[in-house]
């Protein structure tokens, strides 16, 4: 009886142990990360990286491996920026594309969402939908523009029209994906529980799938500037304003390649920027919430 005792309390002491190590490795030491080590680790890299292209460029001019005309040194482009900013019209092209796209996106996501929801939940949508969906996400977002020209006019309503043609079934399939990963265990606990219904989607189904979700929205803000882009270099017009579009397309028929690489790098940076401003710090907040990304 006492050795029975004896190694009952062997056994809980093992336990506890075990137990105590496992919370030791979930247990993380945050401390502040020195800012010197965040200008070596994040900021040197892409600081080098622009340079080594600005210097290859360069050679390449001075190499002469092309006419003038054709690639632009970047003095030029340059003084393409400064001539922009002189004339306070260079914000001007930025806002005029970003607003346009941050809005197109913002009305693909409310349609999107839902309209994902549906499709995973309900399986007669899913066999009449879904396949349009996949069809549409691999359509060219400019085949679109032309009937939205002649539908809606030479008008931000025709930009909106593109841009969410472009962008929901990104984000709808990039909902489906989601809610086709999350183990069915989740759901049956969740309907035990009383998580049924919009409760269930609320608190079951769409924080499961945040992961597949947040891939399509990626890919969704993807699809709408690129959609935004194809639209205002096609259909331009004076009452649209002046947007990176737009501004690439005077350059091509101005001929003027320090303007097309100017509306080049300006649309390269915006795109860089939403994804480090936004989508970054979102993708980073899932991965830590499910223990995947450990914060130093």
């Amino acid at each position: 009886m006492a050795s029975t005792e004896t190694a009952a309390k062997d056994t809980a002491q093992d336990l506890a142990g075990l137990e105590a190590g496992l919370d030791a490795l979930d247990a993380v030491r945050v401390s502040r990360t020195p800012v010197r080590e965040v200008l070596v680790r994040k900021v040197l890299p892409p600081v080098v990286a622009v340079v080594l292209v600005l210097v290859v460029w360069q050679i390449l001019i001075w190499a002469k491996v092309t006419d003038d005309y054709k690639l632009p040194s970047p003095s030029l482009v340059w003084s393409e920026v400064t001539d922009a900013w002189a004339q306070g019209t260079l914000l001007g092209y930025i806002w005029t594309s970003v607003s346009r796209g941050l809005l197109g996106f913002l009305l693909a996501l409310v349609i999107g969402t839902p309209l994902g929801l549906l499709v995973s939940r309900v399986k007669l949508v899913r066999a009449a939908i879904g396949p349009v969906l996949s069809g549409l996400q691999s359509l060219p977002s400019v085949a679109w523009v032309p009937p939205a020209v002649i539908w809606l006019g030479l008008n931000d309503k025709m930009m909106f029209a593109v841009i969410l043609l472009g962008a929901v079934p990104s984000i709808a399939n990039g909902l489906v994906s989601g809610v086709d990963q999350i183990p069915p265990l989740h759901l049956r606990a969740g309907r035990t529980l009383g998580a049924t219904g919009l409760r269930g989607t609320w608190h079951i189904v769409l924080p499961a799938s945040l992961p597949g979700y947040l891939a399509g929205l990626k890919q969704g803000w993807a699809f709408s500037w690129r959609s935004l882009m194809a639209a205002e270099i096609i259909a331009s017009s004076p009452d649209l304003g002046v947007g990176l579009g737009q501004l690439l397309e005077q350059g091509r028929e101005t001929s003027s390649m320090s303007m097309v690489f100017l509306a080049i790098i300006l649309i390269l940076t915006v795109g860089i920027a939403i994804d480090l401003l936004i989508f970054s710090p979102l993708e980073r907040w899932v991965l830590r919430s499910r223990g995947l990304l450990v914060k130093n």
